[in-house]
């Protein structure tokens, strides 16, 4: 079974990490050093050729029937968050990997390269910006983030010299769309609804789109015991409504919309001061593009409403927007086909969170196959998959990518 050499490969990077009693590995550390080198050596073990690239990404190429063919990339990322679980990126990794390996054991080159990638840097742990390692491949990499800098004061451009890299080369990482016949993706769900459909895979429709926003709102912060209650203008009560306002429409919503405040911050945050300002931040998403930028404007009117009628002054600005990444009908397709010969129920689900994807998607049509996780528990050490759904995982892969079909 599969799935035993995956939990195996899982442990022994998951010890990886700056912290003994957590696992932590961003980009550029020498712990993501140490895990590079590890996948590396799994790559060539498998019969690839491997190496690190421009940008730090871990690289292996599965020749086809004749060298120089375009390939099916495989991959995720390597990188983790702060006080992580084990399963987000590895998985897709290691399981592609293993995929390899099984084809090189039983001698089968197909009519296409395989290539896996670790990406460097999906999560934006240390330097803020996102799918650093993706953008680098698909050539979208902005050199301004070079110039950003970590906690500690170090710039991009300084860790990676430290890391043994060169900044000014970062546009060798690039790839052309004619060397990729598309690009697949296995990763844990990170969420409970296979769980609740008691399914160990799905096929991902799509990696929802999203935007940020940042809300101020100022009232008049007054003593807490002799301003009367008709007379406040209470910046963190009108927050509140705001708030309860936004999940209220998003429960209403049947498409996949999802709202969240994350943080909140209230002024001057003493216990007998009525609350003067008050800022939050917003995150929507939905797997539809025009149903995201409708539901953020109805969502702006009506927080325009409750603070004009709570005579709360307010200044509310979007700090993030990313569009929403389809994954091609052609390649779920097939996907679909995998699932079904290995004897799972047919189930399709968007993806609520980020994904490498959402940067291949400039050079190459996208896949994703999702894996049942326990709870939904992700970005947590509870992250947990069991070894039968990681080795039900690796078989849909396997044979996706053994039947795959090149879109003409």
């Amino acid at each position: 079974m599969l799935g035993d050499e995956l939990v195996s490969r899982i442990n022994q990077l998951g010890a990886i990490s700056e912290a003994g009693d957590n696992l932590t590995r961003i980009f550029l550390s020498p712990e993501h050093r140490t895990a590079a080198d590890l996948i590396l050596s799994w790559m060539r073990d498998a019969g690839m050729a491997a190496h690190l690239d421009a940008i730090g990404n871990v690289c292996g190429r599965y020749e086809g029937d004749r060298p120089g063919l375009s390939c099916l990339m495989l991959g995720s990322h390597y990188d983790t968050v702060r006080d992580a679980g084990k399963w987000d990126g590895p998985l897709g990794v290691i399981t592609a990997i293993a995929c390899v390996a099984d084809l090189n054991r039983r001698g089968v080159r197909l009519p296409f390269a395989i290539e896996v990638v670790g990406f460097a840097d999906e999560e934006g742990v240390r330097f803020t910006s996102t799918l650093l390692g993706s953008r680098a491949i698909a050539g979208t990499f902005e050199e301004s983030v070079l110039d950003t800098r970590d906690a500690t004061g170090l710039t991009m451009r300084e860790a990676m010299v430290q890391f043994g890299l060169d900044p000014g080369r970062i546009g060798a990482a690039a790839r052309k769309r004619s060397e990729l016949h598309a690009y697949a993706e296995l990763h844990i769900e990170q969420g409970p609804v296979l769980e609740q459909q008691n399914l160990p895979v799905g096929a991902v429709t799509a990696i929802s789109g999203a935007t940020r926003l940042a809300a101020h709102l100022s009232g008049m912060a007054g003593h807490a015991g002799t301003v009367p209650m008709a007379l406040r203008r209470d910046a963190l009560a009108g927050a509140a409504e705001c708030i309860v306002a936004v999940e209220q429409f998003c429960k209403a919503d049947s498409t996949g919309l999802v709202g969240t405040v994350g943080v909140i911050n209230a002024m001057p945050g003493a216990t007998n001061v009525i609350p003067g300002r008050v800022s939050f931040a917003l995150d929507i998403r939905a797997p539809a593009d025009r149903h995201r930028k409708q539901a953020v404007a109805e969502i702006v009117r009506q927080i325009e409403a409750i603070t004009k009628r709570r005579e709360l002054s307010l200044q509310i600005d979007v700090t993030h927007e990313n569009r929403t990444v389809p994954c091609a009908p052609w390649l779920k397709a097939q996907m679909a086909e995998a699932v079904a010969a290995e004897g799972f129920g047919a189930f399709e689900l968007p993806s609520g969170a980020g994904h490498d994807g959402m940067a291949m998607i400039d050079i190459s049509d996208v896949a994703m196959l999702f894996v049942r996780c326990r709870g939904g528990i992700s970005h947590n050490p509870a992250e947990h998959v069991e070894p039968a759904d990681a080795d039900a995982g690796a078989r849909v892969l396997l044979r996706f990518v053994e039947n795959f079909r090149p879109k003409v």
